[in-house]
């Protein structure tokens, strides 16, 4: 199955049903499945930011799947409505916004999965009862 490596809190807020699109500076032609892997990177920096959202963060890990819908080319426009749905978590956060992955279907797993990752939309397989 394919999956992608996402740091915290990002990967998080996306299997918490905060984050509906992963944003990235390359486009894909993939629709389907994908398993949501937390990255043992994490944007601490800007963890603060999410404080009151109660994220529990687990690194290194197949944390869920989600559906890969589509892949759209972030316009002003489309940030703009971005920014109406939830300004805390689709501001400006210094990296490149120039595709956005929509995710569906999102499922957390109950019990994440020890996963080393790797760049890119890579090959995963593992066994989940979520």
């Amino acid at each position: 199955m394919k999956a992608l490596s996402i740091k915290n809190p990002w990967a998080t807020l996306i299997i918490d049903g905060y984050k509906k699109y992963e944003f990235r500076t390359w486009k894909t032609k993939y629709r389907g499945k994908i398993l949501i892997h937390s990255s043992l990177g994490i944007e601490k920096n800007i963890l603060n930011k999410f404080k009151d959202y109660n994220l529990e963060y687990y690194n290194g890990y197949i944390i869920g799947e989600a559906i890969l819908t589509d892949c759209i080319l972030v316009t002003k426009e489309f940030y703009d409505e971005l920014l109406t749905i939830d300004s805390t978590v689709y501001e400006l956060s210094g990296h490149e916004m120039k595709y956005a992955w929509k995710l569906e279907n999102i499922i957390k797993y109950d019990k994440p999965i020890k996963v080393k990752g790797s760049l890119g939309l890579w090959n995963c397989e593992v066994e989940n009862d979520t």
